[in-house]
């Protein structure tokens, strides 16, 4: 149990549920058997047969059993053929687990372990059987379900037969009154041994209750801490620095833009640190709002930093914020506002000479704002007065990172979390439970539509030829172009199949590529490019983009793109986050089904940041009817990013929200699904945010505090602290 399913303590195996419940009239579905996968089957024998081969010397049994929906065959070999030939007779149904293999196109478990149900097998078995649903536990091939039945029903008697003593309930008793919920023995039981549905609904709603309350109480003692840190407030003045910005604008800002400034103003004059998360759609002015958000900390007398997770990026971050302040980003320097400030860039592929001075301007304040990399948070970089930390692209930053970068400060500065990955409001209250959700959802006004649509390469070759002639058509019409691809093209071979280019996820589902699972390997930058200025793009300026190009290779590339000196360019997910080319039109994503459904979406709103309308083809050989083609056609009928978010976390489950990838520990979330219980999040935040404030240390509940104690271990604590 230790070894393959990490199940260490009896509190571990007690919280290994059930997968799911057969019954008896309800049948699994033997149709939907996935291929090399190890399941438990409930079936009923239609015919057995012994055969010989090797001129009589072997034997061969083979069993045909059937659940009305599809028929799978079991296969036994050697001296026990005749044994299971007795017991597995026409009629008797069973349990039934292996590994589903593929023989002659039919699939088959070879000598799958099994435990018959019914007339002459154990008589709890037929008792279970005859009212009882079957629990089938997650197991493995040196565990087969029954038998962790049997273990937890063990577990079961002998706790029930000392009162439950030593199990402690993590909820407050006044709260499972509220709720109308069941004690936790009570749960445990009816989860592992239901004796119908309605049992089986009070379990999980008890023990989603217990995972979203445990972690929110968590959270919200974050939430407290960090509300009793001293910080210092930092109110925009009148006639200050952010007024001659909004003066300058050309445009007027939207409704959602300026509700999002007002609740991070209000957030920046309190005298604890802001720790705000604001989400917004690709182009939706994030950066703007933060920028006035910076301004009104360099008005308050303070400095702020914007920190980017690539070079290509906070580049240009610093192009655009300098053009947007136009004489403001010119504080002390000739031609430059009296009431601007400097904006520098630091980035770790600087110059010597412009790094120091970058340096100098820092320590003496005469830089307000600075924008940088990782380059910022190097030991000899020093602030004059940090109030105000914008970190762009929450998920490609280690926590370590702002964790680092807050220590900056005299005191703890405040900090906006920025990210154009929309996250449905449930996920940013588990994930991101320890900060307060700003979301922009209305675009600027001028913005394009884009279209989106699936082009399948496999099926329809001459899809893809029209897909060129579009490119073409666009570029005759004075427009750019993206040709994004999953891969580089240098690496060797065995990681390149493996990997999604810079920092792509690579997703995609292994088994969509074909009925042998074998795939070849992903397109790639340098050979695509190649490949399309010498065949269907001929005489257009193509032009590669890849991380591993030196920074300043990089830059000239995308300075070049930007003054429309290159009319198609072929790069990696690097373009993914903050490269803004209006006049770009059209982006093609070859391998489109080897990316999340979220990093389409954020790679398609690179075009169509313009006046002319954007379009987006997913090239895929993915075959008609696989999830992976599902996932592309959601992303072409809907530009909902919240939509599209919920859709990829039911896709991929959520995973640990106290970072799985981190500690490399089992899931915390073993009932609750994230997208599906908001009621009991919503609920549960609100309950731990009274029960928190009430009593900070949890000393008149100290069940809770030792489930809090084992949810949260060393690394996880950490993981939270930084986070």
């Amino acid at each position: 149990m230790a070894e393959h399913l990490g199940l260490h303590t009896v509190g571990d195996l007690l919280h290994h549920y059930p997968r799911r419940y057969a019954e008896r009239g309800e049948l699994t579905r033997l149709s939907d058997l996935p291929p090399d996968e190890h399941v438990t089957v409930v079936a009923q024998v239609a015919d057995a047969r012994v055969h010989t081969f090797n001129q009589g010397r072997g034997k061969r049994l083979e069993v045909t059993v059937t659940d009305g929906s599809g028929r799978l065959q079991l296969v036994f070999f050697g001296r026990s053929v005749h044994h299971h030939h007795r017991e597995l007779l026409p009629g008797r149904r069973g349990m039934f687990a292996g590994k589903v293999g593929v023989f002659n196109r039919r699939l088959q478990l070879s000598h799958p372990a099994y435990e018959l149900l019914g007339a002459g097998s154990d008589p709890d078995a037929v008792d279970a059987f005859a009212g009882r649903l079957i629990p089938l536990y997650p197991a493995c091939r040196q565990l087969e379900s029954w038998k962790l039945a049997k273990a937890v029903t063990t577990v079961l008697d002998s706790l029930g037969a000392t009162g439950w003593a030593g199990v402690a309930d993590p909820l407050p008793p006044a709260l499972r009154e509220q709720y109308g919920l069941p004690a936790l023995p009570e749960a445990l039981e009816k989860v592992h041994r239901p004796r119908h549905r309605a049992d089986l609904e009070q379990a999980r709603t008890r023990l989603k209750w217990d995972e979203a309350f445990v972690l929110q109480v968590a959270l919200a003692r974050r939430r407290l801490a960090e509300g009793q840190l001293p910080a210092v407030p930092r109110k925009p003045r009148e006639g200050g620095l952010l007024d001659a910005f909004d003066a300058r604008l050309p445009f007027t800002l939207t409704e959602g833009q300026l509700a999002v400034s007002r609740e991070i103003f209000d957030d920046l004059a309190a005298e604890h640190p802001m720790h705000r998360l604001l989400q917004g759609e690709v182009g939706s002015g994030k950066t703007l709002v933060a920028l006035r958000a910076m301004l009104a900390v360099v008005d308050a007398g303070g400095q702020a930093a914007l920190l980017a997770p690539t070079e290509v990026l906070a580049q240009q971050h610093h192009r655009s914020v300098t053009e947007m302040m136009g004489e403001l980003a010119e504080g002390g320097m000739l031609g430059g506002s009296d009431q601007g400030t400097k904006v520098v860039l630091l980035t770790g592929s600087m110059g010597t000479a412009a790094r120091r001075r970058a340096l100098l301007d820092l320590t003496t304040g005469e830089a307000g704002i600075v924008i940088g990399t990782h380059a910022l948070i190097e030991d000899k970089v020093r602030f004059h007065d940090l109030g105000l930390v914008v970190v762009d692209e929450q998920h490609r930053f280690g926590v370590e990172q702002r964790d680092a970068l807050r220590s900056k400060g005299r005191q703890p500065p405040h900090l906006l979390v920025m990210t154009a990955t929309p996250i449905p409001r449930t996920v940013a209250m588990t994930v991101f439970g320890d900060l307060e959700t700003s979301v922009l959802d209305q675009l600027p006004a001028g913005r394009s539509p884009i279209a989106s649509h699936v082009v399948p390469a496999a099926e329809k070759p001459h899809f893809l030829a029209r897909a060129w002639e579009r490119v073409r058509e666009e570029a005759a019409a004075g427009h750019q172009a993206y040709v994004v691809c999953p891969r580089i093209g240098d690496e060797e071979e065995s990681a390149g199949s493996r990997k999604g280019g810079d920092g792509g996820n690579g997703g995609g589902d292994g088994a969509d590529g074909g009925a042998d699972g074998e795939r070849r390997p992903p397109l790639a930058v340098l050979d695509v490019a190649g490949q399309l200025s010498d065949g269907p793009l001929a005489g257009l300026r193509v032009a590669a983009l890849h991380g591993r190009m030196q920074p300043d290779a990089k830059d000239e590339v995308m300075r070049r793109f930007a003054a429309g000196e290159v009319d198609v360019l072929v790069a990696t997910t690097v373009i993914e986050v903050g490269v803004n080319v209006p006049n770009a039109t059209v982006m093609v994503i070859m391998d489109a089904d080897r990316f999340g459904v979220s990093q389409l979406h954020q790679l398609r709103g690179r075009v169509g940041r313009g006046t002319a309308p954007g379009l987006c083809l997913l090239v895929s050989e993915a075959p008609e009817g696989s999830p992976a083609r599902a996932r592309l056609a959601a992303v072409a009928t809907t530009l909902d990013g919240f939509e599209l978010s919920r859709i990829d976390l039911e896709q991929r489950r959520e995973g640990d929200v106290l970072g799985q990838a981190q500690s490399g520990t089992r899931s915390s979330l073993r009932m609750l699904a994230v997208i599906d219980d908001e009621e009991v999040i919503e609920a549960a935040r609100a309950r731990a945010t009274e029960v928190v404030a009430a009593d900070p240390e949890l000393e008149g509940l100290p069940e809770l505090r030792a489930a809090l104690d084992a949810l949260l271990d060393a690394e996880r604590e950490e993981y939270l602290d930084k986070g």
